[in-house]
């Protein structure tokens, strides 16, 4: 649709959905809506229409500036819940005792938070949970040892 409103500066919205596909809005009218599965082919297609819909060819005399903001995924407690392997309460008992991921906003309907958080929150979780277990299991074996060591074989 050569001539379409798009002008030399266009905004687009971009985001991940949760099948893991990469969609796009521009403000244009009629606006442009893009779908690909990887980011950069979003971004491919998102560029490819606005210059063809502005009828820059590539070399117009004022250049097609076009500004994406990526939108982040949110979860909320559930979600958050299900990428720790845990229940809800247990979400909402970190929450509470500040031993999580600050909210990127408190919404009516509960807290919300960027999805990329969470999952490094549950990497760095799992990985103080391992080294705690090692070193509870260095402890026991050191004690084992330890009582193995002052005891006396019975005499028969």
């Amino acid at each position: 649709m050569p001539g379409a409103d798009v002008g030399t500066d266009l905004r687009v919205a971009m985001w991940q959905e949760p099948s893991g596909r990469w969609s796009a809005r521009g403000e244009t009218d009629p606006p442009i809506q893009v779908r690909a599965s990887s980011k950069e082919g979003c971004l491919r297609e998102v560029r490819r229409q606005a210059l063809e819909r502005s009828g820059h060819p590539g070399g117009g005399r004022e250049p097609l500036v076009i500004t994406v903001e990526v939108l982040p995924r949110l979860v909320g407690v559930a979600e958050a819940a299900g990428i720790l392997g845990w229940d809800k309460r247990r979400v909402i008992t970190y929450v509470d005792r500040g031993r999580f991921p600050d909210p990127v906003e408190r919404l009516a309907g509960g807290r919300v938070w960027r999805r990329n958080d969470i999952e490094a929150y549950a990497v760095l979780w799992r990985s103080r949970r391992r080294q705690a277990g090692r070193a509870a299991s260095g402890r026991s074996a050191a004690r084992k040892a330890g009582t193995a060591k002052g005891r006396r074989s019975p005499s028969r």
